[in-house]
Parts: C-alpha cells; structure tokens; sequence
C-alpha cells in the first residue's frame, strides 16, 4: 500500500506592527510664562488747591501735556496781595520803633551801673527791647505767610504729564485741601505694567532655581516683552522693576511690576495687557511632541518607549508646560530615549515593535502618498 504524504503548509509569521518614534535629545531653551496685567501712570498727582478763594482763570487745555510748574490755575489773589502788604507795613513800624527802644534800653544799663535808676526800672527796658525784636521776628514770619498764600493764588503742576478734565470752571469758589481735586496729572511715559502672578508658580520657580534646573539669565532676566488686547505685540521692551513682597488674600497672588518706555502715548493708565517674562534658561530641557502623550481615565500622562529589546513600554510622565507643540517633561524621561509618536494604537505594552524614524515615515508618505514598510535594518537608533 502506498501512502502519499503532504506536508502541512507551514504559517507565516505575523509581521510586527510598525511604528514611527524620535530619539529625545536635551535641548537649550528659555522658559517664559504669559501673565496678564493692567497698566497704570508711572506718576499721579491731584491738583488741589492750598487756599480759600474764587477762581478766576482756569490756565490749561483739558487733555494735554503739561510741563512741571506750568500754571493752571489762578485764583483770586486781591485780598492776600492785601495781606502782605499789611504784613509788611507791620513789620516796618516795628523795624522804625526798635533804635529808640534799644538806645533807651542803653542808657539804662549806664545808669544801672551809677546807681541812677532802679533795677526795676533797667528791667522793664529791656523787656520792651526784646518785645519789640519779637514783634520784628513775628511779623516777618507773618509777611512770608502771606507772601506764601499770594504765590498759592497760582496753581501750578506739580509734575509734568498729561492732565484731565477740570472739575471746576472759572467762577467757583474752592477751599484749602478740599477733597475733590481741581483735576488730575498723570506720567504716562515711562509707564507701568502690574502683573498678578500666583503664589505657587513663585514657589515653583523657586525650587526649579534650588535645584539646578533653571539658571538665571542676568539683565536679560529682566527683559519683558508686551502684548496689546489685539494680540499685537509692543514694539519696545520692557524692565522687570519688582516683585512685591505682599500676598493679595483674595487672589493669593503677588504683584509684578515692570517699566515700560511710552513715548507715542500708546499705552494708557488702565489697558489689558498680557506680559511675557522670562524665568530663566533650562540646559537639559526634556521635550516630547504632544501627540505622543496619552493620558489614563485620571488624567495621568503617559508614553510609550522603545527599549533596547525592541518592545514598548509604557513611562509615566509628570509633566511642566507646553511649549509649541511640544510639552516639557518634569520628570519620567531622559536623553537617548525613543518615544513612539505614531502607531500607539496598535501596540500594548511588552509587545514587540518595528521603529522607523519620523523623518523616514515621512518621505516616504510624500513619494507614495500612503506609509511604506522600510527594511528591518531602518530603525531609530539602530533598535
């Protein structure tokens, strides 16, 4: 009897599920965070006046630059013209009474000496000699009182800037120090920027300082960069000045202020700004692109790595911030480790990978126009 035999086919192997990955490398960058804030007048000043009195001229245009010590007030100066010349008139009757006094006063103290007089009558002279050069002394003070309130007649700026609106007009009768202010200056150029910026990423800028991952940038640490409510970007820079020492408790926040230069009066007291600053230099900056993070049901981020085997695993990452495309890893990855970025939904962890870089996949996508298998001798990093 004879038996033919048939060798069962043997199967092919299941080819291994191809993926894309990219080799991180630690790159230099400056980290810098957005912050918005609102500007405010690098000088206020209210005008108010320091005497009684009508106002008989208001002196400036509503609206416009005003130089340090420019009038812009005159009150009526009638009866404190008359003041100083009472005061002055005062003080020259006393100047006019003082040689007698002190010739009297003289001759006494000859007298005293020759027994003539009493001592009685030698005091009293010399009491009416030192009254009549305090009365000298009281009506000069009182003449440059006067002479004070008559300049006060003229209200002038106390700071150059630009100036509002009046809230008197010619006619009013305003009082010393009263509480409505005759108008408002305020300097504008040079001009403030207040940034909140919280509590925790101060405390998180600090420990990256502390340990060494974030290194200080000198006078270009300071340098800050301005963004209008449009989007269009400031074309001048601007000066970290402070940063306050005080907690807001309602926002648990504290205050950036920075000095930006205005000359074209573009930025007025109370715009919304965003500011862009610099919080220092990272050496060994971890980047990952975004689309090769995924996230669990809680949120927690993750990739998938190739090790030295060939086989995915999965990292837990802890995550900074996102830069461009990209997110800066805090923690979970290193220099030389290849992440997979495309092809994550045909891989579980431990499963055996065919690599192929990025760039590869790449063109050959744009000369076929769909993803080509590339020999197993193409992989990323040699795996």
């Amino acid at each position: 009897m004879i038996f033919f035999g048939c060798d069962k086919p043997k199967q092919a192997a299941a080819p291994l599920p191809e993926v894309a990955a990219v080799t991180i490398q630690p790159e230099h960058i400056v980290l810098t965070t957005e912050l918005p804030g609102r500007t405010s007048a690098y000088r206020i000043a209210e005008i108010r006046p320091q005497v009684n009195g009508i106002v008989l001229k208001r002196l400036f245009r509503e609206g416009t630059d005003v130089l340090e010590g420019q009038e812009l007030y005159l009150i009526d100066p009638a009866p404190f013209q008359a003041a100083v010349d009472s005061a002055k008139a005062a003080l020259a009757k006393s100047e006019a009474n003082l040689p007698a006094i002190r010739s009297r006063a003289e001759r006494y103290r000859g007298l005293l000496a020759e027994k003539a007089v009493s001592q009685q009558d030698y005091d009293d002279r010399e009491a009416a000699l030192k009254q009549a050069e305090a009365d000298i002394e009281y009506w000069k003070a009182a003449l440059e009182t006067a002479r004070i309130n008559l300049k006060y007649t003229r209200v002038t700026a106390p700071i150059s800037g630009r100036i509002g609106k009046s809230n008197i007009t010619d006619g009013a009768l305003v009082t010393a120090y009263q509480q409505l202010p005759l108008s408002t200056i305020q300097q504008i150029d040079p001009i403030y920027v207040d940034l909140p910026q919280s509590t925790t990423e101060l405390l998180r800028l600090k420990s990256h300082l502390e340990e060494g991952r974030l290194n200080v940038n000198g006078k270009s640490q300071r340098k800050v960069l301005l963004f209008l409510k449009d989007g269009a970007e400031y074309p001048m820079t601007g000066t970290l000045q402070f940063r306050d020492v005080t907690v807001d408790p309602s926002t648990a926040s504290v205050i950036l202020r920075i000095v930006f230069p205005n000359p074209e009066g573009l930025l007025l007291p109370g715009m919304f700004v965003r500011a862009r600053v610099q919080e220092g230099i990272s050496e060994q900056a971890i980047l990952v692109p975004q689309q090769a993070v995924s996230r669990d049901p809680k949120g927690n981020p993750s990739v998938f790595t190739v090790d030295s085997e060939g086989r995915a695993q999965q990292r837990m990452l802890k995550l900074d911030r996102a830069i461009g495309d990209r997110w800066l890893v805090a923690s979970g990855l290193s220099g030389g480790d290849r992440v997979i970025v495309e092809g994550l939904q045909r891989i579980r962890p431990g499963s055996a990978v065919r690599v192929v870089s990025v760039e590869s996949k790449g063109k050959a996508q744009d000369q076929a126009g769909e993803p080509v298998k590339q020999s197993p001798g193409k992989r990323d990093g040699g795996a």
